[in-house]
């Protein structure tokens, strides 16, 4: 990423512990192309700070006190859909990340991730919307072997072999850059087609257009 101090990537950290904060913004101040705009001890705190600050990606703690994670997500992706957020947590649990998932979160880390993964989650989900890792992709497609939920037939949403090429790469984990590449069209365009996809789906996140994606058979569950 070549991004100049003016243009860096602003982020806000919210957790309810103030070293792992600090230790958080010290290892990001090795990044120029972050800068870390402020902190929030939880979810309230959070809220307040949003309307003056705009940042670009919000690194959210699950388990905080006054207001968690869990209630402060949708309440970000209602008021400020253009946020990305990527959820914190000690909790190495499938469960929790489908869930976050499906409320929109952008990507989801263990709170003992190395600094450079923090950086590349950021990085990210700033260019590319999504961050995932072996974590949230095993979640995702594992935890439909959970869920009650009747199949959905190809047939009850008509897509375009192109737009069956595209999500089938977006399940595959590539970037929209890289799907790009591959379906030589603009990045942009890409993106235009995930949305609509969304659409005929019924679908909000790339959580769901993955669940679909499955249920379809369009991709396979492990």
């Amino acid at each position: 990423m070549n991004l100049t101090s003016g243009n860096a990537i602003r982020v806000i950290i919210a957790d309810d512990h103030a070293l792992f904060r600090t230790g958080v913004r010290t290892a990001l101040s090795a990044h120029p192309e972050i800068k870390v705009i402020g902190e929030a001890q939880n979810g309230r705190h959070l809220l307040e700070q949003l309307p003056g600050m705009e940042p670009d990606v919000v690194l959210l703690d699950i388990q905080m006190p006054v207001m968690d994670g869990l209630a402060t997500l949708p309440e970000i992706k209602k008021q400020y859909p253009g946020i990305k957020v990527i959820m914190l947590s000690m909790i190495n649990d499938p469960s929790m990340v489908t869930r976050m998932m499906e409320l929109g979160a952008n990507g989801y880390l263990t709170k003992d991730s190395d600094p450079h993964i923090i950086f590349e989650a950021i990085a990210t989900c700033y260019k590319d919307e999504f961050y995932f890792n072996d974590l949230t992709n095993k979640a995702l497609l594992n935890g439909l072997r959970n869920k009650q939920v009747p199949e959905i037939a190809p047939a009850d949403v008509a897509l375009t072999d192109k737009e069956i090429t595209i999500l089938k790469l977006m399940c595959a984990e590539k970037t929209t850059r890289e799907i790009a590449d591959m379906v030589d069209l603009s990045p942009r365009t890409v993106e235009a087609i995930r949305d609509k996809i969304k659409i005929k789906a019924g679908v909000k996140s790339m959580a769901g257009l993955v669940m679909y994606a499955v249920r379809a058979g369009i991709v396979q569950q492990p």
